[in-house]
């Protein structure tokens, strides 16, 4: 919880009343409990921040010591969704006096080459500002942020968490198609292949494991196939 100043000492039964009134009142009495010192925001909550500093949302909304929070809210959550890494956002208040930030941050799904190192982007193919030598970021490296891979990758890690988490690159064939690089294995896709046609892969390996045999490659791009290539 961010601080805006302290709150001055009330009587209860004051404190009561008005709250009870903030309660009842109708739609156009916002603006008669707005001119109240009682409701001047003096704190903000940021609830949902991982990546996004909360300090940098709290600034975002340019409040000061004379905003009440019975003013509109519509202009701070525009304030906020404006900002990078944030998909969606909700602005509320806790009465009598704190306003209520809950983001939805954009999720980062793999990182690319860029100036300097390596940037995250999210499924929708957007440049995240985070710092991944700052963050413990365990992603796969796709050499060029195109967003039909990026977008693949984001499915896959919401259907098939188990294969994506062993992803550590995928990169483009001569010929346009996916390889993913896993320990030990490849796995060849075609670049429109659906995220369902990758839960072959942990049974496949599971399978030829049993069997005492490795695979070096797996291959998706043929229809209703898994072509195992051995060591």
């Amino acid at each position: 919880m961010h601080l805006l100043e302290d709150t001055p000492l009330r009587r209860v039964a004051l404190a009561a009343g008005l709250l009870a009134v903030a309660g009842s009142t109708p739609w156009w009495g916002g603006r008669v409990l707005s001119t109240l010192a009682f409701f001047r925001v003096r704190a903000v909550e940021v609830e949902g921040a991982h990546y996004v500093s909360p300090g940098e949302v709290v600034d975002r909304l340019h409040l000061d010591t004379l905003s009440s929070v019975w003013s509109d809210l519509t202009p701070l959550e525009a304030r906020v969704r404006r900002m990078a890494g944030i998909r969606d956002v909700t602005v509320g208040r806790k009465l009598p006096s704190t306003v209520v930030i809950r983001i939805v941050e954009r999720t980062p799904i793999a990182l690319a080459p860029a100036a300097g190192g390596l940037r995250p982007y999210d499924g929708n193919a957007t440049a995240l500002p985070i710092d991944p030598t700052a963050e413990d970021l365990d992603l796969p490296i796709v050499a060029q942020p195109d967003p039909l891979t990026l977008h693949l990758l984001a499915s896959l890690r919401d259907a098939v968490p188990t294969f994506y988490g062993q992803i550590s690159q995928v990169r483009r064939s001569p010929a346009g198609d996916l390889i993913f690089q896993l320990p030990g294995l490849r796995v060849l896709a075609r670049p429109g292949a659906e995220a369902r046609r990758f839960a072959a892969v942990p049974a496949v390996t599971a399978d030829l494991a049993r069997r005492r045999v490795r695979a070096q490659e797996l291959d998706l791009r043929f229809r209703d196939q898994v072509v195992a290539r051995l060591q």
